[in-house]
């Protein structure tokens, strides 16, 4: 029997191949889309794979994947394609971690070169195999990208790095233009949905960043549609903005394979434009709320929104 490595740990590995089945259900019709098929989807596969690239675009299989090829926009993910973690949310493959690459940093570079990027996004699996969790791998990337393409704006979606001293910080000491950490749901649903990590961590990890360098944007991510109560949504965006988050992102989570979580509901576009709508309220810089929302969704048009909107917040105080 031949094994594709690539797919097959998903349903091996011990912690989800023996959760018990949850039924995958229907998608409505506002959150279904078109397999991906255009030349340039085909053409940026195709880069990827020359460069021994992975990306969380496919690993955590992204329903905006054609839309977002189609413009040679992809998301890479560094420190290989396999988790220390387990999460109940998360399609990308979990077991024992890959080698790290030691010239990933350049193929990195290298990718954002010949997909003319002028914001890129970077994140990774969960190492807690490592001392430093992969934040060195992370500086690594930021500083090659900026000895290569120093106009491209650097966006990282970083791991929680918990119990990593110095992590953190090291890789703000390298000043991305945006530190992203998604606390992905409420602190109520963490036990089933996030077992590895803790709530108050990730929100730490946010307020940190924001105190060692008040001028990284911080961005943070809300899966809806897993049980959460709409009083504990409200809850999470008031502990983002006692942090300073400047950013956040809502989408509908969406169940990879039956081995994983099920879907609690499907939450309309009117719930997530009120949803919008109070968080903007808030006091987020900016935010972006639709059923297919990610967290590098759009995210070189929503940067330089953000960046706006710091400016014009800076007006208005002078």
């Amino acid at each position: 029997m031949t094994i594709d490595l690539k797919t097959e740990p998903r349903l091996r590995h011990p912690e989800k191949a023996h959760r018990p089945d949850n039924p995958v259900a229907r998608k409505p019709p506002w959150i279904r889309v078109k397999a991906p098929n255009s030349p340039e989807y085909a053409e940026t596969r195709a880069l990827m794979r020359r460069l021994k690239l992975n990306t969380v675009c496919e690993e955590a299989a992204c329903p905006n994947i054609g839309e977002c090829w189609k413009n040679k926009h992809a998301t890479v993910m560094i420190l290989g394609s396999v988790c220390t973690r387990a999460c109940a949310f998360c399609n990308v493959a979990t077991g024992r971690p890959d080698q790290l690459d030691p010239h990933e940093p350049d193929h990195v570079a290298e990718a954002l070169r010949e997909l003319g990027l002028k914001h890129i996004v970077i994140t990774s699996v969960d190492r807690d195999d490592l001392d430093d969790g992969g934040a060195m791998q992370f500086v690594r990337c930021i500083e090659r990208i900026r000895e290569t393409s120093p106009d491209t704006t650097i966006e990282v979606l970083t791991p929680d790095f918990l119990r990593k001293d110095g992590a953190i910080e090291a890789v703000v000491r390298a000043r991305p233009d945006v530190y992203n950490h998604n606390l992905e749901t409420v602190p109520r649903l963490y036990p089933t949905i996030r077992p590895g990590a803790r709530y108050y961590q990730s929100l730490r990890l946010l307020d940190r960043v924001k105190q060692r360098d008040p001028s990284i944007f911080t961005k943070s991510g809300l899966m809806v549609g897993l049980g959460e109560e709409r009083a504990e949504v409200l809850q999470v965006m008031d502990d983002l903005r006692i942090a300073d988050v400047d950013f956040l992102t809502i989408g509908q989570y969406l169940q990879p394979t039956p081995k994983h979580a099920a879907v609690a509901s499907f939450i309309t576009p009117d719930e997530f434009a009120e949803l919008a709508r109070l968080a903007r309220a808030k006091g987020f810089l900016q935010v972006s709320a639709t059923p297919l929302t990610r967290s590098s969704y759009h995210a070189d048009s929503d940067f330089a929104a953000l960046r706006s909107a710091r400016a014009a917040k800076l007006a208005e105080t002078h």
